[in-house]
C-alpha cells in the first residue's frame, strides 16, 4: 500500500548521540517530524521508525499487534546503539509506552526519556468488551488530530482497528508490569486539555517509575498531539536541554546546570 503523505520514516546521520523518536497508535512519524529535523539540525543522529501497520490505510493495522511495534522500536534503538555513544528516546502517547519497556529491558542503552503525553493505561471502560467486541465491530472512530492550533493536522487514521487496540491494551498491562525497572532520567510534558489520554497516564508514570531525575512539564496551550501544537517549540528546546545536560560529560561539553532542568 502506498504511504500516507508525510508518513514516511525519518533518519538522519549525525554526531555521537543518538535520538529515537517513537510515533503514537494510529499515528505516523509526520507527527514527530518537526523534532526530528530540528534535532538533526542540532547534530544529532535520528531515527524516526514507520511502526508496522501505520501510515496507509486502518485495515493494515489489524493485522499487527503491539510486538510488531515494539520490534520496530526496538530495532532501531539498537542500530543507533551501534553507531552512537548515548542514545535517548523521545515519545509521543503510545511511544511513550513503547519508550518505556526499551528504557525498563534495555537499561543504559537508553541515557534517557522524553515523554510527551504517554499512554499506558485505558481511559475507556470500553476497552473491558475489547476481547469480544473486535470479533463484532472492525473498527470505532478514530483519535487521530486532537490538535488546538488550527492548520497543523496530523497524518493518521480516522479509524481505529479493535484487534489492534485490543493488543495495545496488553501493552499497556505489560509496561505497567515494568514501570519500576525504569531507572534513567525522565522529561515529561503532558497536556491539562488531552481529549485523548487522560492525566491518569502521567501520574501512573511518575508514580511507578525508579527513576531519580524526573521533570515534569505542562503544556498549558496544546491538546494530546503536542509535538504539533503550541506548545511544540517549548518541547523541542526543553528536550535539547535535557539531552544536553545528560550528554555534556561523554561528547567533551562544560556542563551547565539549569533551574529549568528540576520541578
Amino acid at each position: 500500500m502506498p504511504l500516507l503523505p508525510g508518513a514516511e520514516p525519518y533518519h538522519h546521520r549525525g554526531g555521537p548521540v543518538g535520538v529515537l523518536l517513537c510515533h503514537g497508535f494510529t499515528g505516523s512519524p509526520q507527527s514527530l517530524r518537526p523534532w526530528a529535523e530540528e534535532l538533526a539540525a542540532a547534530g544529532y543522529t535520528v531515527s524516526v521508525p514507520l511502526l508496522p501497520g501505520h501510515g496507509t490505510r486502518w485495515e493494515d493495522m489489524q493485522v499487527t499487534r503491539w510486538q510488531d511495534w515494539y520490534a520496530a522500536a526496538e530495532q532501531e534503538l539498537l542500530a543507533l546503539a551501534e553507531e552512537c555513544e548515548q542514545v535517548f528516546v523521545c515519545a509521543l502517547s503510545m511511544g511513550g509506552a513503547l519508550a518505556l519497556r526499551l528504557a525498563a529491558l534495555h537499561g543504559p542503552t537508553v541515557s534517557g526519556l522524553v515523554l510527551v503525553n504517554p499512554s499506558v493505561r485505558s481511559d475507556t471502560p470500553v476497552s473491558v468488551l475489547l476481547p469480544v467486541l473486535r470479533h463484532l465491530v472492525p473498527s470505532v472512530a478514530g483519535v487521530a488530530g486532537d490538535i488546538a492550533r488550527s492548520g497543523s493536522p496530523e497524518v493518521g487514521y480516522d479509524r481505529t482497528p479493535l484487534h489492534a487496540a485490543w493488543s495495545l491494551s496488553l501493552l499497556w498491562r505489560e509496561v505497567q508490569r515494568l514501570l519500576p525497572e525504569v531507572t534513567q532520567p525522565v522529561l515529561l510534558f503532558r497536556s491539562p486539555r488531552d481529549h485523548v489520554v487522560s492525566p491518569a497516564n502521567s501520574e501512573l508514570v511518575l508514580a511507578r517509575i525508579s527513576s531519580t531525575d524526573v521533570t515534569e512539564r505542562l503544556c498549558q496551550r496544546s491538546f494530546h498531539v503536542a509535538t504539533l501544537d503550541h506548545d511544540a517549540a517549548e518541547i523541542f528546546a526543553a528536550g535539547q536541554d535535557f539531552i544536553r545536560r545528560l550528554t555534556a560529560p561523554a561528547v567533551g561539553v562544560t556542563r551547565v546546570e539549569s533551574d529549568d532542568h528540576h520541578g
